[in-house]
């Protein structure tokens, strides 16, 4: 029998309303998750030893002055990483990426593609556009 607890899934919560739901969208996919919050320690990440990393929303924002960011020892693991509204911003202004405001709101459906070569998102795809390549269909909401 697996050990669930083998290949687990760190979700580091940063204040979003959908941090249940993504924990329980990855349990649904049977792979062990637990929530903890934003500013856990290096020592207790480590300790976890999770197979990835998923950043949650939140209110923040990048663009306003703020020490709510992930941990550094995050981009330091070698695991995956996926950055949701938040924490997608905070991922790329830490790893160098530009973060602009905007001024208009969105919110509804988008499609996105992934740029590079990448096996996180390998085969995953909703369809694809007329050059072949994959394309996602998300629901965007930010202002």
């Amino acid at each position: 029998m697996t050990n669930i607890h083998s290949e687990k899934i760190l979700i580091l919560d940063f204040g979003s309303q959908y941090t249940q739901l993504i924990a329980r969208r990855v349990r649904e996919a049977n792979v062990y998750s637990e929530i903890h919050p934003f500013d856990m320690s290096a020592d207790d990440i480590k300790a976890f030893g999770p197979k990835a990393i998923i950043l949650s929303g939140g209110p923040e924002s990048v663009t306003i002055e703020s020490d709510i960011r992930a941990p550094e020892i995050v981009f330091q693991m070698n695991i995956p990483v996926l950055g949701i509204c938040y924490g997608m911003q905070t991922m790329a202004a830490q790893l160098g990426g530009m973060v602009e405001p905007s001024s208009l709101r969105e919110f509804g459906y988008a499609q996105v593609r992934a740029r590079g070569h990448t096996t996180l998102l390998k085969d995953i795809q909703d369809e694809s556009n007329s050059e072949g390549h994959g394309l996602l269909d998300v629901w965007m909401s930010h202002g």
